[in-house]
C-alpha cells in the first residue's frame, strides 16, 4: 500500500495553470491520437498518404493559374509556382493547427465525457499530426527550392533560412492559440463554428500567401503587416528565394502577439474545460 501512487483529479482553482509534467506523462496518449489521426485520415482512400503531396501541389497549381497566368499579379521576379508554393506550405500548416484546434472540445466531447486526461493533449496531438505533413511537403519544396537555385539566379536562398524552425513554431503556436480560443467560443455558441472556415479564407487573402508586400500600397502596408501572419509568411519566402526583405521590426510585433494569443487561448481553454461538458 505504501508503493501505491494516488492521482487526485479536480477542478483547476487558477484560471492559467499547465501541468507539463502530467502532459508529458501522457505523451504515450498522444503519440497514439496522432497515429489514430494518420489511420483515419487517409482509411478508405485510393491515393492514401499520396495527399499529403498532392493537395499543395494541386493548391499552389490553381494559384498559379488564377493569380499568376490570368490575374497577372508580379512574383517579385520569382518563378510562380516557387513563390505561390512557398506561401501555400506555411499557410496549410496554420490552418490546420487552426481549424484541429477549433475542434477540440465539440469533436470531443463524448471521449472527454467518459475518461479523463489532459485536455491539451487533443490540440497537441493535432500540431504533432500536422507537422508531420508539412514536413514531408517541405522536403519537396526545398527540392524544388535547389533545382530552381541552379537553374535561376533570381532564387537565392540566404542566412535566414536558419530561422525557419523559429517560424514553424511560431505559426504552430498562433494557430493552436486561436483555435482555443474558437473552440472555447463555440462550446456556447456554436453557430460561430460555421464562420470558421469562412474566417480562415479571408485569413488567408489578408496575409501575402499570393501576393508579395511589394505589391500592397503603402497606406495599406502597415495594415496588413498588423497581422501577425503576415510577416511570417514573408519572411518564410525570403529566406527560400531571397526576394522580398525580412520584416524585422513586424516580426517582433507578430511575436508579442502570438504570445498574447497563445496566452489568452489558454486562458479561456482552461476556464471553459471545467464545465464545458454540461454546456455541450
Amino acid at each position: 500500500m505504501d508503493n501505491e501512487t494516488i492521482t487526485y483529479i479536480d477542478s483547476k482553482s487558477r484560471w492559467f495553470k499547465i501541468n507539463f509534467k502530467e502532459l508529458w506523462r501522457y505523451r504515450d496518449l498522444i503519440f497514439l491520437f496522432v497515429k489514430r489521426n494518420i489511420t483515419t485520415s487517409y482509411k478508405q482512400t485510393v491515393l492514401g498518404p499520396l495527399w499529403i503531396l498532392i493537395n499543395p501541389l494541386l493548391s499552389t497549381s490553381v494559384f498559379t493559374i488564377i493569380f499568376g497566368v490570368i490575374a497577372g499579379i508580379s512574383t517579385d521576379g520569382m518563378p510562380q509556382f516557387l513563390f505561390y508554393m512557398s506561401g501555400n506550405l506555411l499557410w496549410g500548416y496554420f490552418s490546420n493547427c487552426l481549424n484541429n484546434g477549433a475542434g477540440t472540445f465539440l469533436g470531443n466531447a463524448r471521449l472527454f465525457g467518459k475518461v479523463y486526461f489532459p485536455r491539451l493533449v487533443i490540440p497537441v496531438s493535432s500540431i504533432m499530426y500536422n507537422f508531420l505533413n508539412y514536413a514531408i511537403q517541405l522536403v519537396v519544396f526545398i527540392g524544388l527550392v535547389v533545382f530552381y537555385t541552379v537553374t535561376n539566379p533570381d532564387v537565392q536562398p540566404n542566412i535566414y533560412i536558419c530561422l525557419v524552425p523559429v517560424f514553424v513554431v511560431q505559426t504552430a503556436l498562433l494557430g493552436m492559440g486561436t483555435g482555443l480560443i474558437v473552440s472555447s467560443i463555440t462550446t456556447k455558441y456554436r453557430d460561430l463554428s460555421i464562420l470558421v472556415s469562412f474566417g480562415v479564407s479571408l485569413w488567408m487573402y489578408i496575409t501575402p500567401v499570393v501576393y508579395p508586400v511589394s505589391r500592397i500600397p503603402d497606406w495599406l502596408r502597415g495594415v496588413i503587416m498588423a497581422n501577425p501572419m503576415a510577416p511570417v509568411i514573408e519572411n518564410y519566402r525570403h529566406a527560400f528565394l531571397g526576394c522580398g526583405s525580412f520584416e524585422l521590426f513586424y516580426w517582433l510585433i507578430s511575436l508579442g502577439v502570438t504570445f498574447v494569443i497563445v496566452l489568452f487561448g489558454l486562458v479561456v481553454f482552461n476556464k471553459v474545460e471545467k464545465n464545458f461538458i454540461d454546456t455541450v
